[in-house]
């Protein structure tokens, strides 16, 4: 399968809670990011390839302060979701509407960011999903520097490495290992299903416990 039918099939059939499970049932348990990290838009859904970006905090302004910035932005591939790893700043504004055009320009899915962003209005309309964990209308210049790009970055408390697949929804963002995407989008599809047999059984009347029994799933 392609990888753009892949994404696109997570999104319209797959949903974070079924895949953390199966995250969980291979004994890969810390694979969620924190809880604070949702959405512009409720009703945006994501999936693609991680493309990481590394910015820090700083207290100057550099000469050139958007070189490596651009540099990652224009090296986006298609497919891919940008990971923002700001350390969890609060001042550093690293993500906008300009950067959510031009990635979704270069075929980027969205982008998650463990720091807060701005012109949301702009993103919405775009259509570009983006999660974050705030908003703040100050540009990133002299408060946060972009230092390197596909490096395994902590973003959200998940160690995430380029090429690993993320997926996010209202519920939270789930990191996939690039070595087992298969396996576990295989697996999240067959607990899906088992989960619809369970739901309708339970409407029809029967008990919890004799669907539970039944499908092995909660």
């Amino acid at each position: 399968m392609e990888e753009k039918q892949l994404f696109d099939q997570m999104c319209e059939s797959l949903y974070a809670a079924v895949l953390s499970d199966t995250l969980d049932e291979l004994g890969y348990r810390d694979q969620v990011m924190r809880e604070n990290l949702n959405p512009i838009d409720p009703n945006w859904v994501v999936a693609g390839r991680a493309k990481t970006i590394l910015s820090v905090d700083v207290h100057y302004l550099p000469e050139d302060p958007y070189a490596k910035e651009i540099e990652a932005v224009d090296s986006v591939k298609p497919n891919e979701v940008v990971i923002g790893c700001t350390n969890e700043s609060k001042q550093n504004g690293l993500w906008g509407e300009l950067l959510s055009t031009a990635s979704k320009m270069r075929g980027a899915r969205g982008a998650i960011v463990d720091g807060l962003i701005r012109d949301t209005k702009k993103i919405v309309e775009l259509d570009f999903p983006v999660f974050a964990t705030g908003t703040k209308p100050v540009d990133s210049q002299g408060r946060g520097l972009v230092i390197d790009y596909d490096v395994p970055v902590r973003c959200g408390g998940v160690l995430v490495n380029p090429g690993d697949v993320v997926f996010g929804d209202r519920d939270g963002i789930v990191v996939i290992p690039a070595g087992i995407v298969d396996e576990v989008v295989r697996r999240a599809l067959d607990k899906v299903q088992r989960e619809n047999h369970t739901r309708t059984e339970l409407l029809e009347g029967r008990t919890l416990r004799q669907v539970y029994d039944k499908y092995g799933v909660l």
